[in-house]
């Protein structure tokens, strides 16, 4: 029995209107998820992780590893955490990263951590670089590199999270069945790139959102503001932005250095005048300051690399 021919082109338009309407959100989701969907080969957890809504690519926290060649290898690792606030991640704040400092001769980590664009609000973005610090330790000791030389770098949203770990961590969990969580989670020095640091008068809206939601508890603000948490166990930090800077205002890095220096805690803080948000290592027609350089001098004066 033959459709009549309204009924058949009104069929036809609801079809190309759904798959318009799909193609739309598979675009959005894609927007929120970094590195086009892409898992890193070593995953947190075995299971779900803690928390999950679902086992989409994005619900599954992994590590992907960049390692130096054999001959260059110094002993020392980095856990990388890219920024995008809290929303996706950004590569050349990841793989960048990694591949220049491998080509140094430290072992690296990209953290794909899980995003508050996609649901996730604190404490699992914490609870996932947690758990990341333990796991590379782990793989120091087991590859045979200095577990005592395990850093974190992170930039805007992921210098954020690097400051979360920096004044969040423990020693470890001695009687835990899995031996992962054993470690301690303390980074022995930690980089943060033109991060976020404060939740308060100078902070990323977007990122604060994010992470907190809409209407963040005074106690979570608190918590989340990292320059309100540093103590002398913090460990030394590196840290860089510059005054043009109009997305995380450059108060952020002098109130943590600020609060290193109160706590009596070793710190190298460089504010360059020129340079827009995000620069990492600079791209074509975007140059960005000399902090590689000043950084490297940096772990070699703390013994943390030859």
């Amino acid at each position: 029995m033959r459709m009549p021919r309204r009924t058949s082109l009104l069929i036809a338009f609801a079809i190309v209107s759904l798959a318009a309407m799909r193609a739309k959100i598979s675009a959005a989701e894609q927007k929120s998820v970094p590195y086009p969907l892409q898992l890193g080969p070593i995953r947190l957890w075995e299971g779900d992780a803690p928390g999950a809504r679902g086992q989409r690519p994005q619900d599954i926290p992994t590590l992907t590893p960049f390692a130096p060649e054999k001959e260059k290898r110094n002993g020392a690792t980095m856990l990388v955490l890219p920024g995008g606030g809290y929303s996706n991640l950004a590569e050349h704040e990841g793989t960048g990263y990694a591949e220049w400092l491998a080509a140094h001769g430290v072992t690296a980590y990209v953290l794909k951590y899980r995003l508050g664009a996609n649901g996730y609000r604190n404490p699992i973005e914490l609870g996932d670089v947690t758990r990341a610090l333990r796991m590379v330790r782990a793989f120091a000791k087991r590859d045979g590199l200095d577990p005592a030389r395990v850093g974190v770098i992170g930039s805007s949203a992921g210098g954020h999270l690097a400051s979360s770990i920096a004044t969040h961590f423990d020693a470890g969990k001695p009687s835990d069945p899995d031996p992962i969580e054993r470690e301690s989670s303390r980074p022995d020095l930690v980089v943060l790139c033109y991060p976020v640091i404060t939740m308060g008068e100078f902070a990323h809206a977007g990122s604060r959102k994010q992470l907190l939601g809409d209407t963040p508890s005074p106690e979570a603000l608190k918590d989340m503001s990292t320059e309100l948490q540093v103590t002398k166990d913090t460990p030394p930090g590196f840290i860089w932005s510059t005054f043009e800077d109009k997305t995380v205002p450059v108060e952020n890095s002098l109130m943590f250095a600020e609060a290193l220096r109160r706590a009596g805690v070793p710190f190298s803080l460089h504010i360059y005048e020129k340079g827009a948000h995000g620069l990492g290592f600079g791209r074509p027609g975007r140059p960005a300051p000399p902090w590689g350089d000043e950084l490297l001098y940096w772990f070699r004066e703390r013994k943390f690399m030859p």
